[in-house]
């Protein structure tokens, strides 16, 4: 399978019908492959061939789903870029992968001449924004114009897809290829579970698109056929006008926008009872929230994924009939269709239910590996199962139960965070000795990050300066949003910071150090 497929198959059946949603612009499935043909056209003109890297640094948009699309029509590779990281992280994932052309929109061009400074082997530079082309820039829509439409390469099956970029253990972006076998596996097997998506239905995306939880709803909608109704950026009231004026039938959501909706003022005066699936992950949606979610979508069934990037990205599945239930509400779900799970000791051994170790998943959504680091490959993925680096503990019924992070990584806000990048960054300030990152319970992000601080003697510092120190180094995002002082910390018998004792305070006695 490809991930073209879908598309092929709309426009044999259904080419009038409506394929993108984009502010005032809407595209029939006919145009949108007439649009993904010229535009992989235009790639093979810049000189991209067979499995080369093409990047999109942008906020949502048709065009988006359009570089989806065209990048393997022309039998090259996606990258999608994080919007929220740092010129220098952007930069440095631009190179390892060796991609030479980059998409930019009017959010992100000012950023260009830094990334060009950091990289040099940027080659060429396409501007998909609303205006006219930046100087150095080619036009996305010029580039159309003037290009003949190519036969899709109908590159698929192992085929490198994409690569999409996490954080680093080492303080590092590493690079997850996934394959179009991949994606499609994920993808199809969470909308066999009959509560993702459906045939002919209307996909919202206000979640980021260079994020893979919304590329996995954006691949199972485009597989089903439907049509994808995009907003550039989550903003509540642009998003629940999005729901009522376009019959939105499906959305993916993490739990901070599904707060930021339920509470805003306006909620109440949209009609959203057409949307029938509501999809969720990241962390787990507090009962208050859920609740009231709950109300403004009467017709929705809420349906929470669990999963990371390695496994592109479902693993298991927490169904709509499961949320009845306030001890299930708890849990990550069950193994979704297309994947196995299990909860591992350190040598591997499935140890018994409900006791807490390792989760582990295999299956066709296992990636491909990490970009040129075959040692951290076979390092995450062992006998053919991706060891996520979770602990928790699955019961007698299959339901897996997340109670800790064996990895040292925070997700807040839905964006994984690993503590070695942040303390890298706090070391180059001149007043840290030392200092350990954790994850503190937030309400809004379900994570916070957190520094714990030991400074050097006679100097000082306060939280405030030590976040905005950060975010000249590392997203924004990533930098602590508090930051505690102290004298020592806690070490281990071979010298390392004991991290569970530091979050202790924090987490209590909830049963669990993790959202």
């Amino acid at each position: 399978m490809y991930l073209t497929q879908g598309l092929h198959r709309s426009v044999q059946q259904d080419p009038g019908q409506p394929s993108t949603v984009f502010g005032g612009r809407t595209r029939s499935f006919a145009e949108t492959a007439d649009r993904v043909a010229r535009f992989a056209g235009a790639l093979r003109d810049a000189g991209v061939r067979g499995g080369d890297r093409v990047a999109m640094l942008a906020l949502n948009s048709d065009r988006y789903s359009e570089f989806l699309l065209a990048v393997p029509w022309a039998d090259a590779v996606f990258v999608p870029v994080n919007i929220r990281w740092s010129p220098a992280e952007i930069a440095y994932s631009l190179a390892e992968c060796d991609a030479r052309v980059l998409l930019v929109d009017d959010t992100f061009a000012p950023m260009v001449p830094a990334l060009r400074e950091a990289y040099p082997g940027l080659e060429t530079l396409i501007y998909c924004g609303e205006g006219d082309p930046p100087d150095g820039m080619a036009g996305y829509e010029d580039l159309l114009a003037q290009a003949s439409p190519v036969p899709d390469a109908r590159r698929g099956g192992d085929d490198l897809a994409g690569i999409y970029y996490t954080g680093g253990t080492t303080g590092f972006p590493k690079g997850v290829m996934l394959s179009h076998a991949n994606l499609l596996a994920s993808a199809l097997g969470s909308a066999a579970a009959g509560h993702f998506c459906e045939a002919g239905g209307r996909m919202l995306h206000a979640a980021p698109m260079f994020h893979l939880a919304d590329g996995a709803a954006w691949a199972a909608q485009s597989m089903l056929g439907g049509t994808h109704v995009i907003v550039p950026a989550f903003e509540p009231a642009a998003v629940l006008r999005a729901f009522s004026e376009h019959q939105v039938t499906s959305a993916l959501l993490v739990p901070t926008m599904i707060g930021m909706l339920v509470n805003h003022p306006g909620a109440d005066g949209h009609d959203l009872s057409g949307v029938r699936h509501i999809i969720y992950g990241a962390s787990p949606v507090s009962e208050p929230v859920l609740e009231a979610a709950m109300k403004l979508f009467p017709n929705a069934g809420f349906t929470q994924a669990y999963g990371m990037t390695e496994l592109s990205p479902v693993a298991t599945l927490l169904l709509p009939d499961d949320h009845r239930d306030p001890v299930l509400r708890r849990s990550a779900g069950r193994a979704a269709p297309h994947a196995e799970i299990r909860v591992v000791d350190e040598r591997d051994n499935e140890v018994p239910r409900r006791t807490v170790g390792e989760v582990v998943s295999r299956g066709g959504h296992v990636m491909l590996g990490y970009w040129n680091q075959p040692g951290a490959t076979a390092q995450a993925v062992r006998d053919g199962w991706m060891h996520t680096g979770d602990g928790g503990y699955m019961d007698d019924a299959g339901y897996v139960y997340i109670v800790d992070r064996i990895k040292d990584m925070i997700v807040t806000g839905g964006e994984n965070v690993y503590s070695v990048e942040v303390e890298k960054a706090l070391a180059r300030h001149p007043a840290v000795e030392t200092s350990a990152v954790i994850g503190v319970p937030d309400d809004e992000l379900g994570e916070r990050v957190h520094a714990v601080v030991v400074l050097r003697p006679g100097e000082s510092a306060t939280a405030a300066e030590l976040r905005e120190f950060c975010k000249r180094h590392i997203a924004g995002y990533k930098a602590p949003r508090s930051a505690e002082f102290t004298d020592t910390l806690p070490l281990s018998g071979a010298g390392k910071v004991l991290k569970r004792e530091l979050r202790k305070p924090y987490w209590g006695d909830r049963g669990r150090s993790v959202q």
